[in-house]
């Protein structure tokens, strides 16, 4: 997800990647052209995937090239953190190798010809400056010397801690299929959510998505069919508790992180049967819709339907339900992003894929619609999700209700439609197999 989120940041905060970067999306180190400092750190507050981010001094394919890059470093650029009164450090850090600490001195006290007049300081120097060596990608095929070297002055780090600080496992709320907190800050990154935007989760179950948008400074609201869950009500899905507490609900979940101002509301509601006033209400559309999996797939019916099921909750709350594809809920979905985003808005989802069968003409298309990204998280051999993101480029119109039944995109769609019998079925043949292997 790493390159996408990046290439989103870039566009929400200025920037691209630099003409002279071929971009190799395993690589572990990107050269980006920036225009100042402050946007570098504004896309640091932002991202999960980054760790760090540095002005580059000088890089090359040896240390000879990187030494001959420096000196041609212009001067006025290096002296301002080079001045006698300032407090400095050299870091070196190596990718897929480990260095002895006499290999690192060597390497540092070859940079003896960059004019350093400050004092060094390991704890808490002034200027961090660092050297970077690229050693390829195979741990089982380590080089001798670097494929690149890199040499910069660190700016500032990424928003790693807030994977471990947002975890579900210390969240008050929630339910079987909570979103893990680090996809949840990629699916808002993805979605260039910004201050002051209106985000919106037609399938919020118990806000995860939410609070992400909000730690980004947007206002945030969601809806979803299960009653039990928008109200905080019945089983719990936490080990060893029976019944949900009075005060486990998303509002709840926001509040834990100082984050209520920012809660707009979320209803309980039939995303297949949209309640909201014509027009282009939100700046995003952040969701995971249920595959049918930990998750049913349901919709409001009618006792004229065919019925699925009657379920009564602890507030005698009663409704009937019937099924609702998955094909039918990704194109419900673009169709509703496609009416109300605002223009330039993004949809971000996930796509269940059984990946045997799959191309890219599963995923679904709307004329108002661009595609902007596809990335893969692998859940079995045999199944995976994309995180979808699409950007809003042409306004709704009437005549584009039913566009998905006029082009080719439904019918391999409907694909989708047996992912949860596909899904278990790859499931089975793994546990007959070990049955079958433990046999042995």
């Amino acid at each position: 997800f790493s390159l996408q989120e990046i290439t989103s940041l870039l566009s929400l905060y200025g920037g691209q990647f630099s003409s002279e970067q071929e971009i190799r999306v395993n690589s572990p180190f990107w050269i980006l052209s920036i225009p100042s400092e402050e946007m570098a750190r504004g896309l640091m507050k932002r991202t999960v995937c980054a760790k760090s981010i540095f002005e580059l001094w000088g890089h090359g394919r040896s240390a000879g090239e990187l030494y001959a890059c420096l000196k041609n470093y212009p001067m006025d650029k290096m002296l301002p953190y080079l001045q006698s009164d300032s407090t400095y450090k050299v870091h070196i850090h190596t990718f897929n190798k480990t260095l002895t600490q006499a290999q690192k001195i060597k390497k540092i006290d070859a940079l003896e010809f960059l004019p350093f007049k400050g004092k060094v300081n390991l704890k808490n120097p002034e200027h961090i400056f660092w050297i970077l060596e690229d050693y390829g990608m195979d741990p089982n095929n380590v080089p001798e010397e670097p494929f690149h070297l890199y040499f910069g002055r660190w700016i500032a780090d990424g928003q790693r801690e807030l994977i471990e600080s947002y975890s579900v496992k210390k969240r008050h709320f929630i339910g079987n299929t909570s979103m893990d907190a680090c996809l949840s800050f990629i699916m808002a990154n993805h979605g260039r959510v910004k201050p002051n935007d209106v985000v919106y989760d037609p399938f919020v179950g118990t806000g995860g998505l939410l609070i992400s948008s909000a730690h980004f400074g947007a206002y945030v609201c969601g809806a979803d069919i299960d009653y039990n869950t928008i109200h905080g009500l019945g089983k719990a899905s936490r080990k060893n508790q029976k019944w949900r507490g009075p005060d486990e609900n998303i509002r709840a979940n926001l509040r834990q992180y100082g984050l209520e101002k920012y809660y707009l509301d979320a209803l309980v509601s039939d995303s297949s049967r949209p309640i909201w006033r014509k027009g282009m209400l939100f700046d995003a559309i952040i969701t995971d819709p249920p595959y049918g999996i930990r998750e049913a797939t349901r919709r409001t019916g009618s006792q004229k339907e065919t019925v699925k099921s009657a379920e009564r909750s602890t507030d005698n709350h009663i409704f009937v339900s019937s099924s609702y594809h998955l094909s039918d809920i990704f194109f419900d979905l673009l169709k509703f992003a496609a009416e109300y985003l605002v223009m330039g808005g993004r949809l971000v989802y996930w796509l269940p894929i059984y990946r045997p069968e799959y191309t890219e003409e599963f995923i679904p298309r709307h004329p108002c619609l661009k595609l902007i990204s596809n990335c893969e998280q692998m859940l079995s051999s045999h199944t995976s999700r994309r995180l979808i993101t699409m950007e809003k480029v042409k306004e709704f119109k009437d005549q584009d209700q039913h566009s998905y039944l006029l082009d080719g995109q439904y019918m391999p769609y409907r694909g989708h439609n047996s992912f949860r019998e596909k899904y278990f079925s790859g499931v089975t043949k793994r546990i007959a197999k070990e049955e079958k292997d433990n046999q042995k």
